[in-house]
């Protein structure tokens, strides 16, 4: 992991147009800054996922169809808020299942481990922390139908391309009539989601500006977090939200680790983040390109978030 993650950063800050992967925000201390920015009140997307899994367990779990005993994989589960009200439901209900939370980061699979255990005694857990491509391979061998969660519009952080390679390849690890249960972001009015990515308090600042700290501390890097700003747009026309860090002045960074010098131009931009919005057709469409079909879309009472229900084709 250091190596890709040395390799990944020297990559990325010595392009033309530079970059960071939006992956690399989620150390211990950025998944705990991400927990901030989905209470903050103009982050619409918790609460409209919430309300989804909250109210409409019953009839996603009645979609599921399954005959016989499941497991329920959470792609990057963070601190399993939404998820807690389907897992109540089905554990109320006696439904025989095994959830299986994966994350990236080991402090918050334990934190939800702990907590899981505490408020649902007689749930069955299997945490894993780890890349969840690399699980859904182990997984996928074993015929156990399966749920794979993949919520909180994580699918917009990906180009429609890399979204077609990443939705492929969890179609490639899971067995036929195996459901996908996916949070979707959908276009609406561009204030409300400039708000969400732009927030008066500057908690998306620090969340992006923490992955210069990460930096800082994991390569030996003497970025100047002072002498950097954060900047966001939205194009409400192809639905895409882009984040950057923003150099303030001419200056020069030295990877201590990487015993490399990176120059940046005064208002030089890092792109960090892409968080994109969709259409209701333009998820069918994607569903139809990565051979799922759609067996029905749960959407929030104000229709600003979609979790819908794909299923893998034969």
């Amino acid at each position: 992991m250091e190596n890709t993650f040395e390799k990944d950063i020297l990559e990325g800050l010595k392009a033309k147009n530079k970059y960071l992967s939006s992956k690399y925000f989620y150390d211990d201390n950025g998944s705990r800054i991400f927990q901030e920015i989905m209470q903050m009140p103009e982050y619409y997307l918790t609460d409209s996922e919430f309300e989804i899994l909250s109210l409409q367990a019953k009839q996603i779990v009645e979609a599921l169809e399954f005959e016989q005993p499941f497991n329920i994989i959470e792609l990057g589960a963070g601190d399993g808020f939404k998820t807690f009200k389907l897992l109540e439901y089905l554990v109320n209900k006696d439904i025989p299942f095994n959830y299986v939370p994966i994350d990236i980061s080991q402090e918050a699979i334990t934190l939800l481990s702990e907590k899981l255990k505490e408020r649902l005694p007689k749930l069955s857990i299997q945490p894993k922390v780890g890349d969840y491509f690399e699980i859904l391979r182990e997984t996928s061998e074993h015929k156990t139908p399966s749920l794979l969660l993949f919520l909180g519009s994580n699918i917009g952080n990906y180009s429609e391309e890399k979204a077609r390679k990443l939705l492929r390849l969890f179609n490639d690890n899971m067995n036929i009539n195996d459901k996908l249960l996916i949070g979707i972001d959908l276009k609406k009015n561009p204030i409300i989601i400039h708000n969400a990515y732009y927030d008066k308090a500057g908690v998306t600042k620090r969340f992006n500006l923490n992955l210069l700290i990460r930096i800082n501390r994991e390569l030996g890097a003497d970025f100047k977090i002072d002498d950097f700003d954060f900047y966001c747009h939205y194009n409400p026309i192809n639905g895409e939200v882009k984040s950057y860090i923003v150099s303030l002045k001419a200056q020069t960074v030295y990877i201590k680790d990487l015993n490399t010098s990176i120059g940046f131009k005064q208002n030089e931009l890092i792109w960090t983040e892409l968080s994109k919005k969709y259409t209701l057709s333009e998820i069918e469409d994607l569903s139809e390109q990565t051979n799922f079909s759609i067996n029905k879309h749960f959407l929030d009472c104000k229709h600003y978030f979609t979790d819908s229900l794909w299923e893998k084709l034969a």
